[in-house]
């Protein structure tokens, strides 16, 4: 098994990839009630953290796209980034996550 280390990503580069319509998937790994509160406008994806290694199977048809990670403040979609990229997935870390977004 390898390491790949956590690539992070600051929500201004987000925003700025997402005005050019780059190919993402934005995954947020949150509760679903924390997601009904606020969260990035056009995201695709929602699958918390606790349950992510259960569901991965919804994440394999975007191998080949790079998923851009989130949660409230970076913790779990630290954590997301790492089990996803030993699974071979593409990932990034919304740095500061939605606290950094909204400011």
């Amino acid at each position: 098994m390898t390491f790949s280390p956590i690539v992070s990503i600051s929500a201004t580069e987000l925003k700025r990839r997402m005005t050019n319509n780059e190919d993402l998937v934005i995954l947020d790994v949150r509760l679903s009630d924390e997601r009904n509160n606020f969260h990035i406008e056009g995201d695709s994806l929602n699958i918390p953290l606790e349950e992510l290694q259960q569901r991965i199977s919804e994440i394999e048809p975007f191998r080949d796209r790079e998923i851009i990670i989130y949660c409230r403040s970076g913790n779990r979609s630290g954590q997301a980034c790492m089990l996803l990229g030993r699974e071979g997935f593409k990932t990034a870390n919304l740095m500061g996550g939605l606290l950094k977004w909204i400011v």
